[in-house]
């Protein structure tokens, strides 16, 4: 039987699965090395939406660390 913490996680994993899938589109094809970025949007830690369109002409340094501002 599963137990209610664990139903809640797996509630709140697919609301993000659907959330994410809908908002991310897949490439049509892979990028090769020296391809353009394609726009995206991305939530900074600031709360604030941040549009790549927003920085052309300017060097860009995307960081991910999945486990920042967390216990882990």
């Amino acid at each position: 039987m599963v137990s209610t913490t664990l139903r809640r996680a797996l509630g709140v994993l697919a609301g993000l699965l659907l959330a994410f899938g809908s908002a991310c589109s897949p490439p049509t094809r892979a990028l090769a090395a020296g391809d353009v970025a394609p726009d995206f949007t991305l939530m900074g830690s600031d709360g604030k939406s941040h549009h790549l369109a927003d920085y052309r002409g300017k060097y860009v340094v995307l960081a991910w660390f999945p486990k920042a501002n967390t216990g882990g």
